[in-house]
């Protein structure tokens, strides 16, 4: 037990969320999202699909577009 001048902590560990993993990543996301705002969300599935893009980024990307990043123009 520690005496009272002695304090527990824990280690402090810096979260990234949603890093992009690379530029031909970030790529093929961009065009799923342009090929949803042209045809549908259906079709932006399937391409997203077709590069086994993991399920919980191609639902996050193409149905919470408030999530994702800001471009910069």
């Amino acid at each position: 037990m520690p005496n009272s001048t002695e304090t527990l902590h824990m280690p402090v560990k810096t979260v990234v969320l949603h890093a992009r993993v690379d530029q031909k990543m970030s790529d093929i996301v961009n065009l799923g999202i342009a090929v949803q705002a042209a045809f549908s969300t259906l079709c932006a599935l399937e391409y997203l699909k077709s590069y086994n893009i993991a399920p919980e980024l191609i639902e996050r990307v193409l149905l919470h577009p408030e999530q994702r990043r800001q471009t910069v123009h």
